[in-house]
């Protein structure tokens, strides 16, 4: 007999899986995997995501609230229900944009349509990204990376730090991150230390000399 299982995630801390899984459960789901995790997190370090399919049986169905439920991007979905498709689990969301069960036959041309829809925007997204550094390259724009940051907010980050200031008190009052705010400060520390050496190995040079 064909079991009927939910998957339910949300993406933060702050939110709540218990209405997926109510709504699965009233479906008919007979056990539903949930957890809170990012949903940029890869579907390998998805845990229960991982644990409800490897549970999955051929006949089974699969039921989630939609289908970013699943995965990062369009392709990494299309990926996983054609994957469903090929170990013979139905998969069904509840916002009834996709029912494979219910498609029958044509479910291999949808899931079919659905993978080739995801190549194209793949290879579009390729395209233009490649577009785009070409264009920079020949116009000598920036090729990618964080913009630096402007040397006034360096100076107000180095000033704030000598008069006493915490790291994160920086960060509150200038907006620059506590990543930035560490390195600016350990640069200006390195090349404080550096000046000092220079400075001594002139002043000691100049004493040689006067001997």
């Amino acid at each position: 007999m064909s079991r009927v299982y939910g998957y339910a995630r949300v993406s933060t801390t702050h939110q709540n899986t218990d209405l997926q899984v109510d709504e699965l459960k009233t479906t008919g789901c007979t056990k539903v995997f949930a957890e809170k995790v990012s949903s940029r997190t890869p579907q390998e370090q998805r845990i229960q995501l991982q644990a409800c399919l490897s549970a999955l049986e051929e006949g089974d169905e699969l039921v989630v609230a939609k289908l970013d439920r699943l995965g990062r991007t369009m392709h990494e979905v299309i990926n996983q229900i054609h994957d469903l498709q090929q170990e013979g689990i139905h998969l069904r969301t509840l916002d009834g944009l996709l029912n494979t069960r219910s498609l029958g036959k044509m479910a291999p041309l949808v899931i079919g349509l659905l993978t080739g829809l995801a190549e194209v925007e793949r290879e579009l997204i390729r395209t233009r990204s490649q577009e785009s550094v070409d264009y920079r390259r020949k116009t000598g724009g920036n090729l990618g990376g964080r913009p630096t940051l402007p040397e006034i907010k360096k100076k107000n980050v180095i000033r704030l730090r000598d008069e006493g200031h915490s790291l994160r008190q920086i960060v509150v009052l200038t907006g620059v991150s506590l990543a930035s705010v560490q390195k600016i400060c350990n640069t200006a520390t390195v090349m404080n230390k550096l000046s000092v050496i220079q400075e001594s190995g002139v002043n000691q040079i100049k004493e040689r000399s006067i001997v």
